[in-house]
């Protein structure tokens, strides 16, 4: 087998694992297992809110203070994600690292890539 080959294979190999790995969903009441793992987040978001300094919040399973789990849009990334206001009352899933914060799971969302509409 020639080097192209092998490199070939092993990337193939490499993507086939890869999206394997994030191919199955969990819900927003799962995440806080998953916390440290590549995800995707399926669920119906509760509210969508600004705090002052401008971040963002996605909430699913509940309303702030409430919600389970939460998607987050730094200031400086909103622009990014123009009709984020629009996903209220909608179900999504969203992907990427969870993280815990103050003791909620939470995906930091860099992309708009990282929200699919289901």
């Amino acid at each position: 087998m020639s080097y192209i080959s092998k490199i070939s294979a092993f990337a193939a190999a490499a993507l086939f694992l890869a999206t394997a790995a994030i191919a199955e969903s969990i819900t927003p009441n799962e995440a806080y297992s998953h916390v440290g793992t590549q995800q995707t987040v399926v669920g119906v978001v509760s509210q969508v809110s600004e705090s002052p300094g401008g971040t963002r919040f996605v909430n699913f399973g509940g309303r702030y203070p409430n919600h389970v789990f939460y998607g987050v849009i730094l200031e400086r990334r909103t622009h990014r994600f123009p009709d984020v206001f629009d996903l209220e009352d909608q179900t999504i899933a969203i992907s990427g690292t969870i993280e815990l914060y103050k003791g909620k799971p939470q995906i930091i969302l860099i992309s708009a890539d990282q929200i699919e509409m289901r």
